[in-house]
């Protein structure tokens, strides 16, 4: 039996959370067994089906735990708040073989909410280390990020148009670099800090 599946929306989102688990001292668990699937009707495949794409005996008695990640918008259920469309998909986990082992989280934009902090190692990953004005002034200044505010209201937008700055190619392995690199202490985010509680509640490390 392995520790953990993870049902993804998304090949970007499969590599961050393979980076992710692939650091268990910067999260303080032990190390983690794992299978990541991706849902092939992505975000609203996820929000809509995806309690019943990991359901069902051949998965949960295969695995420890679960989780359900996809972006919130995009997802088709917009129509309620993103901590609503979390405690429905729970419920129904509860009320599947899965019962209290699993957990969904919905990324609020979206995956790339994660990505915007000041970090040397972005600006490395995105080749942007030399380039003037530099990373976390130039948003600043093309619209991207207001004033007062630590990220974009239009993140992966946002880090869109970094990567046409730099003429680098938006990719899953550029995902997992930067998942292996920055700094998993000093994110914020929501959902992340979700993640990270639930991972730690199952897999805390021990002395």
């Amino acid at each position: 039996m392995k520790d953990l599946i993870i049902l993804a929306a998304d090949k970007s989102m499969e590599h961050v959370l393979k980076g992710v688990l692939g650091r268990p001292d910067s999260l303080e668990i032990r190390p983690v067994s794992f299978d990541i699937f991706v849902h092939p009707e992505r975000d609203p495949g996820c929000a809509r089906s995806g309690v019943g794409f990991l359901n069902g005996p051949a998965l949960s008695a295969s695995y420890r735990y679960g989780l359900l990640v996809f972006d919130y918008e995009g997802c088709g259920r917009e129509r309620i708040s993103p901590l609503e469309l979390e405690e429905n998909l729970n419920a129904e986990f509860a009320l599947s073989s899965w019962k209290d082992r699993a957990q969904a989280i919905g990324l609020v934009p979206e995956l790339e909410s994660w990505v915007w902090r000041e970090s040397r190692h972005l600006e490395d990953v995105v080749g942007w280390k030399t380039r003037p004005p530099g990373l976390y002034r130039w948003p600043r200044t093309n619209g991207w990020l207001e004033e007062g505010k630590t990220k974009p209201d239009r993140p992966k937008e946002a880090f869109e148009a970094v990567l046409r700055q730099t003429r680098k190619r938006r990719s899953a392995s550029l995902y997992l670099r930067l998942a292996g690199k920055v700094s998993l202490a000093e994110c914020n985010d929501r959902a992340f800090q979700n993640l990270t509680r639930a991972l730690q509640n199952w897999f805390r490390a021990t002395d």
